[in-house]
């Protein structure tokens, strides 16, 4: 079964209740944010590809390539597959992600499918194309199919922002990272925005694009 999706912000809001309901430390974070972003995404290559060029580089690089992409027209599947390497070399994409993107471009995803199966089967599905990651899947599935129980635990920025709000010793892990969002289900891409707003305010910075 598909379970529940975020649709609008009074999605949003009702997780971020349930959380600072279930957490006082979600409830103080949340004083510090205010309203949660809804960070619902289109669907499509398009959203896979900008989740590739966000990966290991600054919100402020990955935008920057993404603009040179977006104003070079290479931001759908033709366009990339039919673009040479020097090309896509000038909008700032490495050998690697070159190499990636064009795998995502001959990867022949269908999109309107994926809108229907279970969150690990999407998973499992986009992470068989070089270039995917799960973080790079979990994305996708977070804000551009909208689920509502999905977390990126490897994101450094989450990571980053649960040793803070929680008061860790050291940044936590994937496996622990994992671990202590069990807590925060159904509502685990709810808790994502939370963190991400949280590292905003207390990092001064953007953890995600």
């Amino acid at each position: 079964m598909v379970g529940r999706i975020i649709i609008g912000p009074d999605c949003v809001a009702e997780g971020a209740d349930w959380l600072a309901r279930r957490d006082k430390r979600f409830a103080q974070a949340l004083e510090m944010t205010g309203e949660l972003p809804l960070r619902r995404r289109p669907e499509g290559f398009a959203e896979l590809l900008s989740a590739i060029i966000s990966q290991q580089v600054s919100v402020a690089s990955a935008n920057a390539i993404w603009a040179r992409l977006s104003a070079a027209g290479m931001v759908d599947p033709a366009q990339v597959a039919a673009a040479g390497d020097d090309a896509l070399r000038a909008c700032g994409l490495s050998r690697q992600k070159i190499r990636y993107a064009q795998a995502l471009a001959q990867a022949g995803v269908d999109y309107d499918a994926l809108r229907h199966m279970q969150d690990e089967k999407i998973i499992a599905q986009l992470t068989e194309i070089p270039g995917i990651g799960r973080w790079t899947a979990e994305i996708y599935v977070m804000f551009s199919l909208g689920r509502a129980d999905v977390f990126a635990a490897n994101d450094l920025a989450l990571q980053e922002a649960a040793r803070l709000l929680f008061d860790l010793p050291e940044r936590p892990k994937e496996r622990q990272m994992r671990q202590m969002a069990e807590d925060w289900s159904p509502w685990r891409a709810v808790a994502a925005r939370l963190l991400w707003a949280y590292y905003r305010v207390a990092k001064e910075r953007e953890g995600i694009r």
